[in-house]
């Protein structure tokens, strides 16, 4: 059977089984996204960021590479997939319809996209997100012309995802000790001898048995000289005696992510490992005294720096001291609907949630990282990862 057939066999089977939320919690999504489109003044929006269409449909597939769409509109939920995604598109998501296209068919995709865009003249993109081709595009606005698209469709989006439901924050919070079972147990293990992806594989394993699916960024290990290098991985080294060993794991549930870093030593902490190990903490404890509804992301940025100042010179930081975090697939947990950082002028708001990744780096030596995923309240930042923030040494007198 061709993949039209499919659909309609699995959907008399399966239709919308594995839909990650109550449809009330989708209904209170989708309420909000078109009253923003009301005040906005757009008729329809154009989403092709995999997170995205998630957070409006339950679409869930780890097949996020090829083109995938969503129209959004007061009416109706149109959600376009390859032929090969039809059956994640029946079992996990909720549409008003479903337009298929054959996978290796991408020019496929205009016509019926364009037929379906036709009656809206204000259509929102998000031109900074992701999946979206600029083939594909083009071609609409030839078809449709160019007036017709705006580009603030993604920011809309990222305004009201910013903000976690209950439902979303259950999700955060099972994330949240999931990812320290992978922690644990790769602090545990962790020995001079044994190679970075020896203890990755041993984070991974915890995780994916404590209940994680398929995870958005896989378990980040690097050790001594190479902990000093932002963004890199294992890559079968050997880990030292004494040397730091930087973690940072993010189990994904229901493809909710809540991060955490922690640096353990095979052997002892020296006095300087213990000293950046402290004014890691004590910029914790500015952000979160800062992350208070009212104020700015700006305003939690400059008392962290305030507290970073004295070593800034000596260390590199990244100059993000938090990112929004939320349901995300691969490549990235970053959510990119915020971040803490100089100059970003939004305001804190309650159960919005950013990972605060602190890890302070001295080139060419080694790098100290601690950090935990923490929920915005009246009171300040409270964590949902439970970050011990101590220097883990696997063999003291």
């Amino acid at each position: 059977m061709d993949h039209h057939r499919y659909r309609h066999a699995l959907a008399e089977q399966l239709e919308s089984a594995e839909l990650a939320f109550p449809v009330s919690e989708f209904d209170a999504r989708l309420s909000r996204v078109r009253r923003a489109m009301r005040e906005s003044g757009l008729d329809a929006l154009l989403l092709t960021d995999p997170a995205d269409i998630y957070y409006l449909t339950g679409y869930n597939t780890f097949e996020v590479s090829v083109h995938t769409c969503l129209v959004c509109s007061a009416e109706r939920l149109v959600l376009q997939v390859p032929s090969i995604e039809t059956g994640p598109a029946v079992v996990t998501a909720r549409a008003d319809e479903l337009l298929g296209y054959r996978w290796e068919g991408i020019g496929e995709v205009i016509e019926p996209l364009a037929e379906t865009l036709a009656p809206f003249r204000a259509i929102g993109l998000d031109l900074y997100g992701a999946g979206l081709r600029h083939g594909v595009l083009r071609e609409l606005q030839a078809r449709l012309g160019a007036e017709r698209f705006r580009d603030d469709g993604g920011d809309l989006v990222d305004r009201i995802r910013i903000v976690k439901s209950q439902a979303e924050l259950a999700c955060l919070r099972e994330s949240a000790r999931i990812t320290s079972l992978g922690l644990d147990a790769a602090t545990q293990v962790l020995a001079a001898g044994m190679t970075d992806g020896d203890v990755a594989a041993e984070g991974a394993r915890a995780m994916l048995a404590g209940g994680s699916e398929f995870m958005s960024m896989q378990p980040i290990v690097t050790a001594g000289r190479r902990s000093s290098v932002i963004h890199m991985n294992h890559q079968r080294h050997r880990i030292a005696s004494d040397e730091p060993v930087f973690l940072e794991f993010g189990a994904a549930y229901r493809r909710y992510t809540a991060p955490m870093m922690r640096t353990a030593v095979a052997g002892r902490a020296s006095a300087e490992m213990q000293a950046l190990r402290d004014v890691c903490r004590s910029v914790y404890d500015a952000l979160i005294d800062a992350m208070r509804p009212g104020r700015s992301f700006d305003d939690a940025a400059r008392a962290a720096e305030a507290a970073l100042a004295p070593h800034a010179e000596r260390v590199f930081f990244s100059g993000v001291f938090g990112y929004a975090v939320g349901a995300q697939f691969p490549p990235s947990w970053v959510e990119g609907s915020g971040y803490i950082a100089r100059g970003q002028p939004r305001e804190f708001e309650a159960d919005m949630v950013f990972h605060l990744p602190l890890c302070l780096r001295i080139p060419g030596q080694w790098g100290i990282g601690l950090s935990d995923t923490v929920r915005v309240t009246p009171e300040g930042g409270e964590a949902l990862t439970d970050n011990d923030w101590q220097l883990h040494q696997s063999a003291v007198p």
